[in-house]
């Protein structure tokens, strides 16, 4: 495992494209870790987003994995281009030259998208500790660490779409075209929504409330509900519009877990399939 992951990382170290896409994603996130210092006027006095409670316990752990997640397609990038470019560069035809089977070729891509998944998700979790201990008057233990499974969401959620893109780096060769493969399937989702929604509305029909939880993007997205509704000032401002108590469903849902799970499986195992049968 040790050799898979190290093969795979020096061709990353090499990769200054995926240099670049990390540094340029690892300046955003902290930048964002000091957003919460900004001062804008409001009501001829200066407030900040720290005073709307946005970074306290457990809130924190909700809002920072949410925003981040949408940050997933810089990384995304450099996993379709490492295994793109190999085609390319005829690295995994050397590769097999030195002795690697086909398994172990995707078994090394499959351990380094773990491995950008679990550094990413790390980096979110001391991101929300530090804005936590910055801005929240909140220490105690047991709710410091509420509503931590967010930061598990999103390391799923992660590993689920970095494993789309592995397979679709390896299906279409081409990393722009591969890129494009991944756009096209979002907007495919998104036009099954707006149609399923239509017939839902028009006849009373669940269909899009299945398809959420079949689909593969649709299940990453639906791992963490947006949270910008839990915040009083929202909420209460959604309540006095609808004139009705505001209620919505936050939590990690379990079916949205074992379908990512089982996403997860299918593009590593697909990724397998089609290397086995092409000619290297």
């Amino acid at each position: 495992m040790k050799r898979l992951i190290d093969i795979e990382f020096h061709k990353f170290k090499y990769s200054k494209s995926s240099k670049v896409l990390t540094i340029i994603y690892l300046v955003i996130v902290f930048a964002l870790m000091f957003v919460g210092l900004y001062e804008v006027p409001f009501k001829g006095a200066k407030a900040s987003l720290s005073d709307l409670g946005i970074f306290d316990f457990p809130y924190i752990w909700h809002l920072s994995p949410y925003i981040l997640s949408f940050l997933k397609f810089l990384i995304a990038i450099v996993i379709v281009s490492l295994t793109a470019s190999e085609y390319s560069n005829r690295t995994l035809k050397q590769n097999l030259i030195d002795g690697l089977s086909k398994k172990e070729l995707v078994l090394s891509k499959f351990y380094l998208v773990v491995a950008l998944a679990l550094v990413v998700t790390l980096l979110v979790f001391l991101v929300c500790l530090f804005l936590g201990y910055l801005y929240s008057d909140i220490t105690e233990f047991n709710l410091v660490f509420r509503d931590v499974e967010y930061v598990g969401a999103f390391f799923l959620s992660h590993l689920t779409f970095f494993a789309f893109c592995l397979f679709a780096g390896i299906l279409v060769k081409r990393s722009a075209f591969a890129l494009g493969l991944i756009g096209i399937w979002c907007i495919f989702e998104l036009l099954t929504f707006l149609f399923t929604s239509h017939i839902d509305l028009r006849f009373g029909y669940g269909i899009w409330d299945v398809l959420r939880d079949i689909l593969p993007m649709s299940s990453i997205s639906n791992l963490i509900v947006e949270p910008f509704t839990k915040v009083s000032l929202v909420k209460n401002g959604w309540e006095t519009l609808s004139q009705s108590e505001f209620e919505k469903d936050y939590s990690v849902r379990w079916i949205n877990v074992l379908v990512c799970l089982g996403w997860t499986t299918l593009f590593t195992f697909w990724s397998y399939r089609l290397l086995k049968r092409r000619d290297l």
